[in-house]
This record gives structure tokens, sequence and C-alpha cells, in this order.
């Protein structure tokens, strides 16, 4: 004898479907998502009613409610592949992730411009602030502007032991 009554099977059958309908047409319930635990719960069965079971001899039997199981996720698939989202939220992650790798685009290209625009910077500002280093040698002054001593005087003033020290 079965469990469950051929009328109360019925009216479960009857509660699935509605509730498959709601929520392909997209009325899901707060929290809920457009998948077989909310179908599940809306319709007042067992999620474990829409898999296959497991007989004690090992052998496996298919669910109560397993063909309706299957129909959703088929329905399902069908919108998803057709373009439309019973889910908002999984519409919106969809829109987020787009949104997101576009963001991510602009970024690489600002740092890129930015990258640019400090090289050039740089390259300005030395070009404004006088002579460059090899320049400056030519020009006979140091780093802060001060006159270098000429290399004779450098060989008076170390004498022989600092050049030794320096070849």
């Amino acid at each position: 004898m079965p469990r469950i009554s051929d009328a109360d099977r019925a009216r479960n059958e009857e509660a699935i479907r509605s509730a498959m309908g709601r929520l392909l047409r997209g009325e899901l319930p707060a929290g809920g998502k457009c998948d077989l635990k909310t179908l599940a719960a809306e319709a007042g069965v067992t999620r474990t009613s829409f898999y296959p079971k497991t007989n004690r001899d090992g052998t496996t039997r298919p669910g109560p409610y397993q063909h309706l199981g299957e129909e959703f996720e088929r329905r399902l698939k069908a919108q998803r592949d057709a373009g439309e989202a019973p889910d908002p939220r999984a519409a919106q992650i969809e829109r987020l992730k787009a949104q997101v790798a576009e963001l991510k685009e602009r970024v690489a290209k600002r740092d890129e411009a930015l990258a640019e625009l400090t090289a050039f910077k740089k390259l300005a500002v030395s070009r404004a602030h006088g002579p460059a280093r090899g320049d400056r040698a030519s020009a006979g002054t140091s780093r802060h502007g001060r006159q270098r001593p000429s290399p004779a005087r450098c060989r008076q003033r170390d004498g022989p032991q600092r050049l030794a020290q320096l070849s």
C-alpha cells in the first residue's frame, strides 16, 4: 500500500504544476530563486520527491514527482535558451558581470594612458629644469649648480694616493 493516497498525490501534482507556472512567470517568493528547492517549498512537498530513490536492494526507482521536476528543469532551460530569465536576480547577475568586464577594460585603458602621461611629465620636467646630467658635466657645474673643481686642482689636492685608488 502506498504511503500517500491517489487523491493526495493528485493534489500535490496540481500544487507543483501551479507553483511551476508561477515560478516560470517570474513570480518568485522573497528570498527564493527559480529552482527545485523553491518549487518544492512553494508546492508544499519535500525537495527529495523530485529525485530518484534507491531501493534497499540497490536498484533505483523514480521519485514520486521526478517527472515534474524534470519538466520544470526542461522548461526553465528552454526559457533561458530563449533569452528569457524568470529569475530577475540571475538576469541582474549576468548584466553586472558584463558591466564589470567593461569597467575592467576601461580601467586598464586609463592605467595605460596614465603611465604614458607620467612618462611624458617626467620628460617635460627634466627638460624644463635645465640641462641633463651629461650636459652639466660639460658645463662644469655640479647637480646643485656649484662649480666643479678642475681635474688639475683635484690632482694637486689629493695627490698620487687618490689617483692610485681611482685607477
